[in-house]
């Protein structure tokens, strides 16, 4: 197999001793090679981890080389950000980009994996859904770079670039106990990937390192819907549901912390029907930074994610691995989000 780079044709034409062209036409199922050879060109390409390019024409002809990207879902304001900031660092060098979404669906991760080999991409910027590694080990043996963002896959061993989500979630929580609030809950989604993993993290640890009490139900896991709704990344009529709940069992719960400003959101409608006012009543801090942040009333406190920061950061590993400029272990590369503070948890 060769070492850090595609197979190629030569490659299975020089391991069997036959020529370049027994092995394309072979490939083809071309009547004029016989039966037997055929299977041992099939055999030989498989062992090798040998992947059809179906650019292969354009990039002869001198067209941009393609690097592909998996994302959840693009309409979440800061993956939209960063699609953007992505696609113009690529077309800056020279390359072109082929989106696919997977909404958060294990199955339709699978298929892009298996498209995107199959199209001979250069290399791939992935962010994971996190439920299985094993459609994206055949990049390893194709020799095609993999670039995580914002979500871990231990077991890939590939290069992240992304977010401190748990010092987001610690920085959060740590900002309304500063304001005074005393019980605090924390509204997140209810997947397992690690960027909710880290930002619950960090919001534990702000309150152990505070002294105060967690009750069971300080952590409110929301179920999303973007299988059901894929226009939008969260639904937050579950946040209203789930926050109008605490709301009737608890007079006055100081803070609401949220994993992202939809989930915040939410919250404004359910304080302002409990007659209750914000910040004077309730804290609310939000995650993500959303355009609309700075225009509800009152104005919503938020953590900035950096995704133009990211965007370049990761196509800038994707190009060294490419060039073999990087080499040795993975890096992890994460940026500091940033609070920045407003109406709604100003006393």
């Amino acid at each position: 197999m060769p070492d850090g780079r595609r197979t190629t044709l030569k490659d299975i034409a020089e391991s069997l001793g036959v020529s370049v062209n027994t092995v394309s036409r072979a490939l083809s199922d071309k009547d004029s090679v016989g039966v037997e050879t055929r299977n041992r060109v099939k055999a030989e390409a498989a062992r090798l981890g040998y992947v059809p390019n179906v650019t292969a024409r354009s990039l002869v002809l001198g067209s941009a080389t393609t690097l592909g990207m998996v994302i959840t879902n693009p309409s979440n304001p800061f993956y939209a950000q960063l699609i953007s900031g992505v696609e113009q660092h690529c077309r800056k060098h020279g390359y072109s980009l082929l989106l696919m979404a997977t909404e958060e669906s294990v199955d339709n991760e699978r298929r892009a994996a298996e498209e995107l080999l199959r199209r001979g991409v250069d290399g791939v910027l992935v962010v994971a859904v996190q439920e299985g590694a094993e459609h994206w080990r055949p990049f390893r043996s194709a020799g095609v770079p993999l670039v995580l963002i914002n979500r871990d896959v231990p077991e890939l061993n590939a290069d992240l670039v992304g977010v401190d989500h748990a010092r987001g979630g610690y920085e959060t929580a740590r900002h309304a106990i500063e304001q005074g609030a005393r019980k605090i809950y924390f509204l997140e989604e209810d997947l397992g990937v690690s960027s909710v993993v880290d930002r619950v993290e960090g919001y534990r640890r702000a309150m152990a390192d505070s002294g105060l009490p967690m009750g069971p139900d300080a952590v409110i896991k929301v179920p999303t819907r973007r299988l059901e709704q894929s226009a939008m990344p969260w639904d937050p009529s579950e946040a209203y549901r789930l926050a109008r709940e605490v709301i009737a069992t608890d007079d006055r719960p100081l803070a609401f912390v949220a994993g992202n400003d939809y989930f915040a959101l939410a919250t404004y409608r359910v304080a302002h029907e409990a007659g209750l006012r914000i910040p004077e009543d309730v804290l609310v801090v939000g995650y993500g930074g959303y355009p609309f942040a700075p225009y509800v009333i009152p104005s919503l406190t938020s953590v900035d994610l950096p995704a133009a920061e990211i965007a370049v950061s990761a196509v800038d590993r994707m190009l060294r691995r490419l060039t073999r400029s990087a080499t040795g272990a993975p890096e992890k590369v994460l940026f500091p989000p940033a609070l920045t503070v407003r109406g709604s948890s100003r006393p």
